[in-house]
């Protein structure tokens, strides 16, 4: 029975630790911009470039109707 008033407390001091994460979040701003986020790709100046994978070695000859 201890055992559930020592987790019970556990889990109230990790609640009250994100609700003060989330006070402070909000106390500095960190909601305050809800638009730029969403259209920020739009923004972007220059596309990404291009992966360049290496290309498979062709076999010399693959015609079998021979």
């Amino acid at each position: 029975m201890s055992a559930i008033f020592v987790l019970i407390i556990i889990s109230l001091i990790v609640a009250a630790g994100f609700l003060t994460a989330f006070f402070w979040a909000v106390g500095n701003g960190q909601y305050e911009d809800d638009y730029s986020p969403a259209v920020r790709m739009l923004w972007e100046s220059a596309p990404a470039a291009p992966r360049q994978t290496p290309e498979a070695p062709r076999p010399a000859d693959t015609d079998v109707s021979k």
